[in-house]
């Protein structure tokens, strides 16, 4: 419908350019406002979309950061729990090697009587003991005297000792000249038992392990020496019992200081199984065998990315480390009283430390595998929603400048407007 007002042309091209300057101005504001040059699809499609599906995946990348950090914390807790249980187990080796210390009076031992009749009082600027030492092993039986350093009275021409401790066995053949010292000499030489003889004169021999068998013959030559030795056919001639080799020595004694130690030990085994339960993060525990799946991106299925870490369940047991118990021990104990248990411990808290050592090794993998996705999500996060930003935010020194110069048009064309309209004035004039 036509305007029933008449305008000139001049009014109306300026009225039609203010009309122009405030939608500008209108859509200038609305950017300074929002900060955005494409507010919906009208604006822009293609960036309005492309925008929105860049900022959604954002928003699902920003989601699983949480994810993400559970699972480093879990994956941390489980590696302390480790770190800590490792020095448990060597706290369990420092116990079994101060019950292996302790074994000098937890050890097979045989001592015989006196080598020598002889009295005390005639001996002469020496002890009893040397005067046994200097004693020779064949020969005749005879005290010592002040002419003659005396014989034990082993027959044959040599003399054999063996000595074995039931996985291990020594031999020495000595001739019969050989002296009591001698013996002792080739005893301590051995690795599986100690000699000595005391002030009274009487040999004493100890095991160093937990079973010995200590055998002494002689004979006309090497074997027939070492066959009557493995029969402990002269044994009684150094004052020892042929039972010493025949039905052997064994561990008949129980150290205080080892009883003190299985305690010890137990505790410490316990502490295991506790510090395993424990080590857990947000009910998740790879140290108690649960599995841990850490989900990196906003995909299904064969698309997905994803880390799934084993756990294991960690105990004493499961690392081989027996209960402690003083005697006769069954499944899943070991007798800490004698050396071969402790030996065999101590085997197995090395195996067990190096089996600690590679679980943290697969934890420290892990982790850093994890934080290097963690820190890429972040990211490419941000990446994304920057690509976004550019799609649609407003340059708002652009936008700044525009509203000024908007400000300025809209002024002049207010003024054009004036102006126009003063043409017509002189009419008016005419018309009064």
């Amino acid at each position: 419908m036509s305007s029933s007002i008449t305008l000139s042309a001049a009014t109306r091209q300026n009225l039609l350019s203010l009309q122009e300057t405030a939608a500008l101005a209108a859509t200038n504001q609305n950017r300074l406002s929002t900060g955005k040059k494409v507010n919906s699809a009208l604006d822009n499609p293609v960036n309005f979309f492309t925008a929105q599906s860049l900022s959604d995946r954002s928003s699902a990348l920003s989601g699983l950061l949480d994810g993400i950090s559970n699972g480093i914390q879990t994956i941390q807790a489980a590696n302390t729990g480790a770190s800590k249980i490792a020095d448990l187990v060597k706290s369990l080796q420092s116990t079994i090697a101060q019950a292996q210390s302790d074994a000098a009076v937890n050890r097979p031992t045989a001592t015989g009587s006196a080598l020598t009749t002889i009295d005390k009082a005639k001996l002469v600027g020496t002890s009893l003991r040397t005067t046994v030492m200097n004693m020779a092993l064949g020969g005749t039986k005879a005290d010592p005297s002040e002419s003659a350093a005396g014989s034990v009275g082993i027959t044959g021409d040599k003399v054999a000792v063996t000595l074995t401790d039931g996985e291990n066995t020594f031999t020495k053949t000595l001739d019969k000249t050989a002296t009591v010292g001698d013996l002792v000499n080739a005893i301590n030489s051995s690795g599986l038992a100690t000699a000595a003889v005391d002030d009274a004169g009487k040999l004493t021999v100890t095991g160093n392990s937990d079973t010995l068998k200590v055998g002494i013959g002689g004979g006309a030559d090497a074997d027939a020496a070492l066959t009557k030795a493995e029969d402990g056919d002269s044994n009684d001639k150094l004052g020892l019992t042929a039972a010493a080799y025949k039905t052997g020595l064994t561990n008949d004694k129980t150290s205080a200081a080892r009883t003190a130690l299985a305690s010890q030990f137990n505790d410490l085994r316990t502490q295991i199984d506790q510090i395993a339960k424990d080590a857990g993060f947000n009910g998740t525990n790879l140290l108690g065998g649960d599995a841990l799946s850490v989900i990196f991106n906003e995909k299904t299925g064969s698309d997905q990315s994803k880390l799934t870490i084993a756990g294991r369940k960690l105990t004493a047991e499961s690392l081989g480390v027996d209960k402690a118990v003083n005697g006769t021990a069954g499944t899943g104990e070991f007798n800490i009283q004698t050396d071969k248990g402790l030996t065999a411990m101590q085997d197995t808290l090395k195996t067990a430390l190096a089996s600690l050592k590679s679980l943290q090794s697969g934890f420290g993998s892990n982790l850093s595998n994890v934080q290097v996705r963690q820190d890429f999500t972040k990211q490419l996060g941000n990446i994304l929603d920057t690509g976004a930003a550019n799609l649609v935010n407003a340059d708002m020194n652009e936008e700044a400048a525009n509203s000024q110069a908007l400000s300025t048009r809209q002024s002049l064309g207010v003024s054009a407007l004036s102006l126009a309209n003063t043409a017509q004035q002189g009419i008016l004039q005419l018309l009064r």
